[in-house]
């Protein structure tokens, strides 16, 4: 059986550039692998199990070869060259938002619904956003066993979720308050002290500091007061588990914390269940690590997860008001499972197809 040829487009981009070390982790199960990027990308060398590969730049005719393209790019991106790609002839698996609610495209997560990988009438295959995809192989689990009825959801998102540039300004202001910083320290002194440096906030991906602070809004501005990150919440959860009429309340926040989304979880299924048996089911799960010790300070942070694979969860317990609801606490590496590693996942099931 021959293997499948891969292509990676995006490749130079900060989510490519993690989707690359995690190739280079793998088995590698790819006859050619090709690095695609924009023309000011073009050229550049990067070694992939051992290669050096030299980047070609993103044309109709990069995909001519190719069975299986991931993409790692903006949406606008996406929703022109995805469609390019399964033209000649690849499936094309897309980290971006452009596809994610197209009822012809499935939204896979592989342990929880890698079936509908095949079911795939436009030769593409969308990843979830990050937010979702923390909690779903955890939700994904326990609704197989108690069948999930309600969510309500927070979310601590890092910067990274902003892209490079997210990274980028929050390590600039905190360049410029954080050895000023005191109890009393409010915005219009952050305001003040970063145009003194000469950072008056244009470029920054948020309308406030985030600097030593936290905003309560992620994404764009939606009907209702919804952020679109909340609606992503909602529409793919239901999307992904197959529950079209399940109740999701979602909150989204975006925290000075630079890789690595953290959620509050309260859930609610048709069954009873208890903490003891979720942490059960949890931890049989290969990539769930149940981390739930509070008495011994043990429970997930963002800093403990940066860098691994799986999803963390802890501070696992009952509901005081609420009927077979449990609580939990989910972090994940927004970079890695949260984008490049769910999607190079799908890409390995769709390989087995070869």
């Amino acid at each position: 059986m021959a293997k499948p040829n891969l292509a990676l487009v995006g490749a130079t981009g900060a989510v490519g550039t993690v989707m690359i070390g995690i190739i280079n982790s793998r088995e590698n199960i790819w006859g050619e692998i090709r690095l695609i990027a924009s023309p000011r990308s073009a050229g550049k060398k990067i070694t992939v199990h051992g290669e050096e590969l030299t980047v070609v730049a993103l044309s109709p005719e990069a995909f001519d070869g190719i069975d299986i393209a991931m993409f790692d790019v903006p949406d606008e991106v996406s929703a022109v060259w995805a469609p390019i790609a399964a033209e000649r002839g690849a499936i094309a698996v897309d980290n971006s938002g452009a596809f994610r609610m197209d009822a012809d495209v499935p939204l896979v997560v592989p342990e929880v619904n890698p079936e509908q990988a095949k079911n795939r009438p436009r030769g593409i295959i969308s990843n979830p956003n990050c937010t979702t995809l923390t909690m779903m192989a955890a939700m994904g689990a326990l609704h197989d066993k108690w069948t999930l009825k309600e969510l309500v959801v927070s979310s601590y998102q890092a910067v990274s979720g902003a892209g490079a540039a997210g990274i980028d300004e929050l390590a600039a202001e905190l360049a410029v308050v954080g050895k000023d910083a005191s109890l009393g320290l409010n915005t219009e002194d952050v305001r003040g002290a970063l145009a003194a440096a000469g950072n008056d906030l244009s470029n920054s991906p948020w309308a406030h500091p985030i600097a030593l602070n936290v905003i309560p809004f992620a994404g764009s501005l939606k009907a209702g007061g919804h952020s679109s990150e909340e609606l992503k919440v909602r529409d793919e959860s239901r999307k992904i588990l197959g529950i079209s009429d399940l109740k999701v309340a979602a909150s989204c926040v975006r925290v000075p914390v630079q890789v690595a989304h953290s959620l509050t979880v309260h859930a609610t299924f048709a069954n009873p269940l208890t903490p003891d048996e979720v942490r059960e089911v949890l931890s049989a799960q290969p990539t769930i690590k149940v981390v739930d010790e509070p008495e011994k300070n043990l429970y997930p942070t963002p800093a403990m997860v940066v860098g691994q694979d799986p999803t963390f969860v802890g501070r696992i317990r009952q509901s005081l008001d609420f009927p077979n609801s449990i609580e939990l606490f989910v972090v994940g590496d927004n970079l890695r499972k949260g984008a490049a590693l769910n999607t190079y996942e799908i890409a390995e099931l769709v390989a087995r197809e070869f």
